[in-house]
């Protein structure tokens, strides 16, 4: 099942089950969804779903750290909830080996053995694990292998 129908599916139950927060949230998805597929023109992949998804992911994780910061417990509670909704439509992440283990690799294939080769190892990396790693850990674990 393609995310768009997984979603039409959750819409429903959550309406159904009055549940206002992950309508709120699959709602946003959706839009997210239906505005890259009509910006693009065509239905999207699965990696471009995924993109969407991960937009989505990253600027709830964003604004918890903002509302942490600013001492808002009650919009931190309420953005925690939503990114947990929002989890339920990424991959699988990686663990912090598997994150490892992909740098190790790829730095072998390209060569990459300094600081100045960081650019073209994060290049290498990025398309590997996009959407199943988290964009901070990768470059972590690449700035560890590299120093």
């Amino acid at each position: 099942m393609d995310l768009l129908s997984q979603l039409n599916e959750d819409l429903k139950t959550a309406m159904k089950a009055r549940n206002k927060l992950e309508l709120n949230v699959i709602r946003s998805l959706k839009t997210g969804v239906m505005n890259e597929k009509i910006e693009l023109g065509h239905d999207l992949t699965p990696d471009e779903e995924v993109a969407v998804v991960s937009r989505g992911l990253k600027q709830r994780k964003e604004s918890l750290t903002e509302f942490e910061k600013a001492d808002r417990q009650d919009l931190a509670d309420d953005t925690k909830a939503e990114i947990a909704i929002v989890e339920k439509y990424m991959p699988a992440q990686m663990s912090e080996d598997e994150i490892n283990n992909v740098v190790k690799e790829t730095a072998q294939q390209v060569g990459a053995t300094s600081k100045a080769d960081f650019g073209k190892l994060m290049g290498a990396v990025m398309p590997k694990v996009k959407g199943k790693a988290d964009g901070k850990l990768v470059n972590q674990a690449v700035k560890n292998l590299l120093s």
